[in-house]
Order: structure tokens, then C-alpha cells, then sequence
């Protein structure tokens, strides 16, 4: 696999899994439909656990709900150790 294949797929990973973050913010808010905590640990899993990192701060989403936060931290850790691997 070339780098500018794995550089794009992990663009496009954390960019639809940012959306579906941030709409879960917005669905929180706005007392709709939200997104499945299932579906947003997939995307994490997936590799989208960078910017869901970054929005959990930023949005201020997430951080109180100590399962959903050890998971993706859980989630951050694996994909650390698989690119230190890597390397």
C-alpha cells in the first residue's frame, strides 16, 4: 500500500467520523435522534479515534460518560501502539 493511500483513507476516516461526533453533539442538544455509541466506536476503531479525541475536548461531548470515554481511550492506545509498531 502506497503512503498517499494511507494518508487519504485516514483523512477520510477522521473527517465522517468528526461529522458523526459532531452531529451526535448536535442531536444531544437539539433532543433528537443520536448516533450509536456503537457506530461512533467503530469509526474510532477504524481510525477516526484522533479527531473524536480532539472533539470530545473541543465540543465538550462525551467527557462525563466514563464507559464511552475508556473505550476511546482504549481504542487511542491500540492504534498508538500499531503505528509505533509500524514504525
Amino acid at each position: 500500500m502506497s503512503n498517499s493511500f494511507i494518508l487519504i483513507y485516514f483523512l477520510l476516516i477522521n473527517v465522517i467520523s468528526g461529522i458523526l461526533f459532531a452531529y451526535d453533539k448536535y442531536a444531544a442538544v437539539a433532543s433528537i435522534r443520536r448516533v450509536r455509541e456503537r457506530t461512533l466506536h467503530l469509526f474510532e476503531l477504524l481510525g477516526g479515534v484522533f479527531v473524536n479525541l480532539f472533539f470530545m475536548f473541543i465540543l465538550r461531548h462525551k467527557i462525563r460518560k466514563s464507559s464511552y470515554y475508556k473505550w476511546t481511550w482504549l481504542i487511542f492506545t491500540a492504534w498508538l501502539f500499531i503505528i509505533l509498531m509500524i514504525n
